[in-house]
């Protein structure tokens, strides 16, 4: 994983690297706020580890800014000797994704930093979805084309969802039913009824056709059959 550590102190900087590095994991350092900003926005990193009492830029300032102007979602693991409650509640009101009181152990900061990441994946996945145009938000349930909103009711969502995460790839009808109602399935066929509803707010007033049917297999979203 690629680290990145901003911390004033150099000894705790030191011991996280002696521990990290020898294990194959890659680290940048900031000992300053400003220039931990900087890196944060400026490289990709798996990971953040952020020390609260930064000079120049607190660790709480750093991580607002991260978020909120940057929109920068590395996962923050937060390193401070603060460990009431309030503390810990204005980080991750911050941002933060988890937060680890000194002294600690570099054991466990990994172990912290390898289940961010995984976190991270999985957050990711459910970032904005894109393709040829088209932009699906699972988490505001926004969806556009070519920069025009459009209107989709709780089914298109699922299924519009299903087949921009599995872009150009065939997805079948028994998957799109499974996530669309689990195990209740309804008794007819309606699912060719949501995708042609489906179609008609994605495809009909635009040029270019994206959903496609792959008769006997299911259906794909993709630029061209």
């Amino acid at each position: 994983m690629k680290v990145l550590v901003i911390e004033d102190n150099r000894d705790i900087a030191a011991n996280i690297a002696d521990y990290l590095e020898p294990k194959g994991h890659v680290l940048d350092f900031a000992t300053h706020g400003q220039q931990g900003l900087q890196l944060a926005i400026s490289q990709r990193y798996d990971v953040i580890v952020l020390d609260i009492g930064l000079p120049g830029l607190s660790g709480m300032e750093l991580c607002r800014r991260l978020r909120l102007d940057a929109r920068i979602y590395t996962p923050v693991l937060m390193l401070t000797a603060r460990d009431q409650l309030d503390d810990k509640l204005e980080g991750f009101q911050a941002g933060a994704d988890d937060y680890l009181v000194k002294p600690f152990s570099v054991k466990e900061l990994e172990a912290r930093l390898e289940a961010l990441i995984k976190r991270g994946d999985i957050k990711a996945a459910n970032r904005v979805l894109s393709i040829a145009g088209l932009e699906y938000d699972p988490e505001t349930l926004h969806a556009s084309r070519d920069n025009q909103l459009l209107e989709l009711n709780p089914i298109q969502r699922k299924i519009l969802e299903l087949l921009m995460q599995n872009a150009n790839r065939v997805v079948s009808r028994e998957e799109l039913e499974e996530h669309i109602w689990g195990d209740a399935l309804p008794d007819n066929d309606v699912l060719r009824t949501h995708i042609y509803s489906l179609r008609s707010v994605v495809d009909k007033p635009f040029d270019k056709k994206l959903i496609h049917t792959v008769h006997g297999a299911g259906y794909r979203l993709a630029e061209t059959l």
